[in-house]
């Protein structure tokens, strides 16, 4: 009876025990992949060819979807400070916090998250896929480096390719404020663009950029290392993916928050 009672005190101590060495085997497996890839990136020659083919599926074919949530994004911001400004008679506020909100939060966050779904999911399921069709045994055994080949046209097509699209963001999540503001809301377009201009600091755009360049390494990694690390077959597969976007959104979270304590503190 007392060792009984004493190993039903130990196993919460056990579980947590248990859970701290998974968490510190998961650090140091993806610090080991993380230092790997940035030395397989600034490793010359590049893979110009895949990085010119991740550069189009990260970035061109996302502008749809990234343009149609922007415009949205703006047009919905405006529509909620113009309601809130109206309850403390500052309707004219309008111009200048959506355009802070858009460049300095809202485009480089909806922007990262959207291609966390899209683009870093994809990543994992493509490389869980070789993963699990041997595909990447034989590249080693052909003496190429997967994390050459592979995983380092991603990262520097992620890091290249979302600040632009952030930058797109920028713009026409503006837009999408300023035509809303214009056509309901009652405001002037050249008074509400000059309000834009003269409002916004270089800061508050670098910020953003600074932001998407961040969110698209981290977004790509994600992808690159749990499509690396898949087990399972086709199940592993998917899984992988899922953990890839789970991740990838929780992570973009937390540095946003990290990032804009720096910029603000500066």
């Amino acid at each position: 009876m007392a060792r009984a009672a004493r190993l039903s005190l130990m196993s919460p101590v056990a579980g947590i025990g248990r859970g701290v060495i998974a968490l510190t085997n998961l650090v140091g497996a993806l610090t080991q992949f993380t230092l790997r890839a940035l030395l397989a990136c600034v490793t010359l020659p590049w893979n110009t060819r895949e990085l010119g083919r991740q550069v189009m599926a990260i970035g061109f074919y996302s502008l749809p979807v990234v343009g149609l949530t922007a415009a949205f994004t703006g047009a919905a911001l405006a529509l909620n400070i113009f309601t809130g400004g109206g309850r403390f008679n500052a309707e004219q506020i309008v111009p200048q916090i959506v355009a802070l909100g858009v460049t300095r939060e809202l485009a480089p966050v909806l922007t990262a998250l959207i291609l966390a779904g899209r683009v870093s999911a994809t990543i994992a399921a493509e490389i869980g896929a070789m993963r699990a069709t041997e595909q990447l045994d034989a590249m080693r055994t052909l003496s190429t480096d997967p994390f050459r080949y592979l995983i380092a046209p991603r990262l520097l097509a992620g890091v290249m390719t979302i600040p632009l699209l952030t930058g797109v963001a920028d713009l026409i999540g503006i837009a999408g404020g300023l035509a809303i503001s214009a056509s309901s809301l009652g405001f002037n377009p050249e008074i509400y663009a000059r309000s834009t201009v003269e409002f916004l600091t270089l800061d508050d755009v670098t910020s953003g950029l600074i932001k998407g360049a961040v969110f698209g390494f981290i977004l790509t990694l994600m992808g690159c290392y749990h499509g690396y690390r898949s087990v399972g077959g086709a199940a592993g597969v998917g899984r992988a993916a899922t953990q890839a976007m789970v991740w990838s959104g929780v992570l973009i979270f937390a540095s946003d928050y990290l990032l804009t304590r720096l910029f603000t503190a500066s």
